[in-house]
């Protein structure tokens, strides 16, 4: 370290020898690695290549919710026209449009939002802050009801055709298989795709199978099923009149609007995919609309060729393939059976493969909502597998709830499930259409874009009105619910940051008062060897300056070296690409730079270090050990965060990281002083006065600098 003014480079990433050498956290260090894999340095520049998704892998992960929901969004459409079928062509063909229009339009959304965000993105930046907790908070209780819905529609078509005396364990199996999606994504975005791929294909090839097959054996009929439509939709104009014949379809095709749900996957976790991200998104929804156009209007047009009608017990899809494949007989044996029964069970491994959208997207909500002060922080960190764990055990947490509640009923989940989306996909649309209005002069593309938004956003409001008044009172409430108490906490959780920002933002103008940090020629050295003071600070503030005056005021003269330390925490802010790493660097860089040329301005010895990682603890950590190497005796100083009225919601809101490095710190011997910043009910500054040389005393509040 040659040049004080310098600080050191990012402290490398090993383990140190502290308190975690006990036989015991050993042994769960180990079972942690064993089940969870070894941790990723998200500095790496292989890092983000191994973790990002091409758009193959993308239509795995993120697509298989839209292709799950021809499991289920089909036979609820189905259902509503009975005893009325023949009308369900028209559903097949507007099912098949109704994919590319949404998808289509929601291209745009990628173009516009290539770092991600999807809906909750383009409500808040186009419509308001206040509109996207509305998509954001809809978008949350949607994906976690994407994991309960596509396991206990997965479990469902497992026991399909087992003995319906089994169904009695079906919960136990939807709450074992939630546990498991939720380990697996703990480990990491791409590995849970890769052990879920195989379970995809076979999907995609056997209901494409099933599909041509099933409508190449009845293509005779094709003519007489458009026929019998036509003139079935006749007799009903007769009956009830153009208006009530067109209210009953409407009803059916606004209640399998569960078909279209996964759509919004792909627009929401554009930051995982791989560059160039706008293109890997667009083919990403290709694949996923062509899929499902083609899957779930195949699937309609099988019901209404092989004449299918509910039967207890079993899904329509299980009764449609049970007749397709019944003259598959050979020497007696049942060869038709067998198919089938491996066909339902690669449906179901496809709805699990859907719950782990839920894992994906679900999180990734969290985390821009955490960002943006609508949620706790500790939602936008980033455990050591780059994974937002905390949003990941929410959600599985959530959802474990809701099985539980529901007893994993897909009829009731289906209804709940629905609204939200086409919440989402209504404020959507509906800011899409203002942003190119508002750019129609500055934007040649607006001509058609603003029109295939209008139209998009037109279908998706009437598919939410007409599945919010028709269900309400089966379930809809309790969404309407869920989704406004979730709006509530958010805006008593923005409350409160806001109010705690305000008080901080008095210290700050203690710098105003003081000499701007200017890097001299010839910088007070620093004294190999001595003790130093040590500071963990964040951001160049006033907060951090108060920490440094207090330190020469408790201990005068004591101190030839000063030290500071700057923890750059990884979070999904942060990790969005190598650009926004070497940003992270380079701001934390400046800091420790300001802080050190403002001692040495007045004339202390200074140096600092910067460390990045998702764990600040553990970062902070290996900073002290460099730290204790080069100035031994040290003493360290960090600050944190006191409220008059302490209670769980102040301790879930705000990190208190000072506390467990203290800890850490402690158990080595090393002494840390906590310096406490009193807030809700007290002035947080006061004047101050520039420290004067190595022994100067100075008058200033007890603050300290806020960890990251």
């Amino acid at each position: 370290m040659s040049d004080n003014n310098k600080p050191e480079d990012s402290v490398p990433a090993s383990t140190l020898a502290d308190d975690g050498n006990s036989p015991a956290l050993r042994l769960l260090h180990f079972l942690r690695v064993l089940i969870l894999g070894p941790p990723r340095d998200p500095l790496s520049p292989d890092t983000r290549q191994h973790i990002t998704l091409v758009a193959f892998l993308a239509w795995v992960g993120l697509g298989a919710d839209g292709l799950s929901s021809s499991c289920y969004g089909p036979e609820e459409s189905f259902r509503a026209l009975l005893p009325l079928t023949d009308p369900a062509l028209f559903l097949a063909v507007a099912t098949a449009l109704t994919v590319f229009i949404i998808a289509t339009a929601y291209n745009q959304v990628i173009e516009l939002f290539p770092n991600g965000g999807g809906g909750y993105k383009v409500a808040t930046r186009l419509l308001g802050r206040h509109v996207g907790l509305v998509s954001g908070s809809a978008l949350v209780v949607d994906y976690m009801l994407t994991i309960a819905i596509s396991i206990a529609a997965g479990v469902d078509a497992l026991f399909s055709f087992l003995p319906h005396t089994w169904y009695s364990y079906a919960l136990t199996v939807k709450l074992v298989l939630l546990a498991a999606l939720l380990v697996m994504n703990l480990r990491g975005v791409k590995e849970s795709i890769r052990i879920l791929l195989p379970l995809f294909l076979g999907f995609v090839l056997t209901h494409t199978f099933m599909i041509i097959y099933g409508v190449g054996r009845h293509a005779g009929h094709l003519f007489g099923v458009v026929h019998s439509s036509f003139g079935q939709f006749s007799s009903m104009t007769h009956e009830f009149g153009w208006v009530g014949a067109m209210a009953i379809i409407l009803r059916a095709y606004a209640l399998g609007g569960g078909t279209y749900t996964g759509i919004e996957a792909v627009s929401n976790s554009v930051n995982v995919l791989k560059e160039p991200r706008v293109s890997t998104g667009k083919w990403t929804m290709f694949y996923m609309a062509l899929s499902l156009s083609f899957t779930a209007g195949g699937i309609i047009l099988l019901y209404l060729l092989w004449h299918v009608h509910p039967v207890p017990g079993e899904t329509l899809n299980a009764v449609v393939f049970s007749k397709i494949l019944s003259s598959w007989q050979f020497a007696g044996f049942n060869a038709g059976h067998m198919v089938m029964v491996v066909t339902m069970l690669l449906e179901a491994a496809l709805l699990f493969v859907a719950a782990n959208t839920g894992y994906l997207g679900g999180p990734a909500v969290l985390a821009n909502m955490a960002v943006d002060h609508w949620l706790p922080h500790r939602f936008s960190q980033l455990s050591d597998r780059l994974v937002t764990k905390n949003g990941i055990l929410l959600m599985g947490v959530a959802a474990f709830v809701v099985l539980l509640a529901t007893a994993g009923r897909v009829d009731l989940l289906v209804v709940l499930y629905s609204i939200n989306v086409f919440l989402t996909f209504t404020l959507t649309l509906l800011g899409l259409c203002a942003y190119w209005w508002r750019h129609r002069n500055s934007e040649p593309g607006w001509v058609w874009r603003l029109p295939l938004s209008l139209m998009g956003l037109m279908v998706t409001a009437s598919i939410l009105v007409v599945t919010l008044m028709e269900k309400f009172d089966q379930g809809g409430w309790v969404t309407t619910l869920v989704t406004g108490s979730l709006i509530g906490l958010c805006l008593l959780v923005s409350r409160h940051y806001e109010k705690v920002h305000r008080q901080l933002e008095s210290l700050d103008e203690v710098l105003g008062s003081l000499p701007a940090p200017e890097k001299l020629a010839d910088a007070p050295k620093l004294a190999e060897g001595d003790p130093a003071a040590v500071f963990f600070v964040s951001s160049y503030r006033g907060i951090g300056i108060h920490t440094l005056l207090n330190s020469q005021r408790l201990f005068p003269g004591r101190f030839r070296n000063f030290v500071f330390l700057t923890v750059g925490e990884v979070d999904t802010a942060g990790f969005r690409g190598d650009e926004t790493i070497e940003q992270l660097q380079h701001n934390a860089d400046d800091q420790i730079k300001n802080y050190v040329n403002f001692c040495n301005v007045h004339g202390l010895a200074a140096t600092g270090y910067v460390g990045f990682g998702t764990d600040p603890v553990e970062v902070a950590m290996r900073l002290a050990d460099r730290t204790l190497q080069r100035f031994p005796g040290s003493v360290f100083f960090a600050g944190t965060l006191v409220f008059r009225r302490e209670n769980w919601a102040t301790r879930l809101l705000h990190n208190h990281t000072a506390l467990a490095i203290q800890r850490k710190l402690h158990l080595r011997g090393v002494p840390l002083v906590i310096m406490p910043m009193l807030v809700e009910g007290r002035s947080p500054g006061s004047p101050v006065e520039p420290p004067r040389g190595a022994g100067g005393g100075t008058t200033a509040p007890s603050a300290g600098a806020i960890l990251p």
